[in-house]
């Protein structure tokens, strides 16, 4: 069919007819309507571009997984790394690798046009997938706050923006809503363990740190600006937190946490402040982390603290 100039005139100036126009137009031509391409910026500042929204997602740590799921678009998640447990739905995809090494043919197999990943997986593998024409989104929060931004961009790139905004928004809303320290009250001294031998515990780069701190308490070790560090005994007390707390998986109570009572000067001791929380929730940055964070204050408001002088 050929459309004259005149002919397009006149039926383009019939509003009843300007939908058959652009119907025809495009059929006569096998056009497609044009469909704008997606476009967010991960947490390393790298743009990450699709020109439809994800419908295969692989996950390169476990909380990215969940990040996925949270953001609604846990059914195009096709593979996921070792350890991705939650939500249980998870815990039956195929397992493409661990923290230490990727099977990349069967990532490629798997034709993902996503890849959900952060720092410590494999980034040598990870950057050959990325230059194979995978597109990446790196998560790496330095704030609690990049969480829920992370579920909003994620939803942004799988087409699924009104769950992942909701998603987001309860996130906000409960982090918002957890305790903030007193203004008259100095923070507690918190000592947040990790592992027993040899003795770990976590910097100021976690977001575990601002979390105490949003709960009332200041890291004991939170000055040392890396994520995660070895401790001695005796830095331990010379730094006499107020409190000891457990990070472990399901919130289980360490043989080794009652081990500190031995320590009868130590102030946690004395004030009997020793607690556990699941590290599940908290070692994770994803959207459980809320719910890690309100298990912490929750320890926090219960500690006893130091009579005042004199008393």
């Amino acid at each position: 069919m050929t459309w004259r100039p005149a002919l397009l005139r006149d039926v383009a100036a019939r509003p009843c007819c300007a939908a058959l126009l652009f119907a025809a137009a495009c059929i006569a031509a096998a056009c497609t309507p044009a469909q704008a391409e997606l476009r967010v910026v991960d947490d390393t500042g790298a743009p990450v571009v699709l020109a439809k929204p994800a419908r295969r997602i692989v996950t390169l740590a476990p909380h990215a997984t969940e990040l996925v799921f949270a953001a609604g678009a846990g059914d195009r998640v096709v593979g996921v790394i070792k350890g991705s447990d939650w939500p249980p739905a998870a815990a039956k995809l195929p397992v493409i690798g661990d923290v230490a090494a990727l099977d990349l043919e069967r990532i490629v197999a798997l034709a993902p046009d996503l890849i959900v990943t952060w720092p410590w997986t494999t980034p040598a593998q990870v950057a050959w997938l990325k230059g194979h024409g995978v597109a990446v989104f790196e998560t790496d929060a330095r704030r609690i706050d990049d969480i829920a931004s992370e579920i909003e961009r994620l939803g942004v790139l799988a087409g699924t923006r009104p769950v992942a905004d909701a998603a987001a928004l309860r996130f906000r809303s409960k982090a918002d809503g957890l305790s903030h320290p007193a203004s008259h009250l100095a923070p507690l001294r918190v000592f947040y363990q990790v592992y027993d031998a040899p003795i770990y515990t976590l910097g100021g780069e976690q977001l575990v740190t601002q979390a105490i701190a949003q709960c009332g308490g200041a890291n004991v070790f939170g000055a040392q600006q890396v994520p995660a560090l070895q401790v001695s005994v005796e830095s331990v007390l010379a730094a006499d937190p107020q409190v000891i707390v457990a990070g472990t998986d399901g919130a289980r109570r360490p043989a080794w946490l009652d081990r500190w009572r031995r320590w009868t000067t130590l102030a946690a001791v004395r004030l009997h402040n020793l607690f556990v929380v699941d590290a599940n929730l908290l070692h994770r940055p994803g959207p459980r982390f809320v719910d890690g964070m309100a298990s912490l204050c929750a320890a926090l408001a219960k500690a006893q603290r130091p009579a005042p002088d004199g008393l």
